[in-house]
């Protein structure tokens, strides 16, 4: 099978375990761009810290942040934004109000939070390790429903951080049985991310792979993560990463090396060496369009 589209998870992935993006993966990245083949972030971050991966990466074409609710180029031409409204949203904030969880809107320019002082501190360790660049503003108020009433936000994602598994379980039942308007996303550990209904990280790989008339078989998609399983299912060639849960693997056609051990640039040196230049592909009509 010939792949014409890499697509890629960021944390866990790209990233290594600090957050970084080794030298040795942007150059397996600039390797398999040479040969022709496009390479598309799909990643939960919020937009400014996906452009900021994909300008180091130097990546033109669009990609999917917000978890498949917006999609762009990173010059900021998105194409696709599908936010939860301003009452949904008021409402969700107002219902995660009377639980003790911290409370995160994540818009394209902006996150907005409440204050509550969770014992693990997760929404600070989320915030400080995202890598957003200076220019995204994390805002926080004491009464996160009553600065909606002044000024209504329709975030394409809502994040909200637990302190117990049985709390985050409780609420993701109850969100799912009152708003019919958003879905909650299968993560690890104790947040819950809240996107808008019908959008998810498979839903944004299939708007980009409609967008260049590439068949999903014609993708290798790269995660870690329980969110990654349904696009990984879906594409040509699954890959999970060496580090993923083995549900992760279970649902890949092939496991790589773990992040700290570089694992989407040994895939790729492993797959795409064999496989020719896209352009010469196309030249001896192997390719057709």
């Amino acid at each position: 099978m010939i792949y014409r589209l890499l697509a890629l998870n960021i944390d866990g992935t790209l990233l290594d375990s600090a957050g970084k993006l080794h030298k040795t993966t942007r150059e397996a990245i600039s390797y398999v761009r040479q040969k022709g083949v496009i390479v598309t972030l799909v990643t939960s971050r919020n937009f400014a810290s996906a452009k900021k991966v994909a300008r180091v990466l130097k990546l033109n074409e669009l990609f999917v942040s917000h978890h498949g609710a917006y999609i762009s180029t990173p010059a900021g031409n998105a194409e696709f934004i599908k936010r939860i409204n301003e009452d949904v949203t008021y409402e969700i904030v107002r219902f995660l109000e009377g639980l003790q969880c911290q409370i995160r809107l994540v818009h394209e320019k902006f996150s907005l939070a409440n204050k509550l002082h969770l014992n693990n501190n997760l929404l600070a360790k989320a915030i400080f390790t995202s890598g957003d660049p200076l220019t995204y503003s994390h805002q926080f108020t004491a009464d996160l429903s009553d600065s909606l009433v002044d000024t209504p936000v329709a975030p394409p994602k809502i994040e909200a951080y637990f302190e117990t598994e049985q709390e985050l379980q409780d609420a993701k039942q109850a969100i799912k049985t009152t708003f019919s308007e958003v879905e909650t996303v299968d993560n690890t550990g104790l947040k819950l991310d809240i996107v808008p209904a019908g959008v998810s990280k498979l839903s944004g790989l299939l708007y980009i792979c409609d967008r260049l008339g590439v068949s999903p078989k014609e993708v290798v998609a790269i995660g870690d993560g329980l969110d990654d399983i349904p696009f990984i299912e879906a594409a040509g060639l699954g890959v999970a990463m060496g580090n993923a849960s083995y549900e992760v693997k279970r649902a890949a056609d092939w496991v790589t090396r773990s992040e700290n051990e570089h694992g989407v640039a040994y895939m790729v040196k492993e797959h795409f060496r064999r496989q020719h230049p896209i352009a010469f592909l196309k030249k001896m009509n192997i390719i057709k369009k």
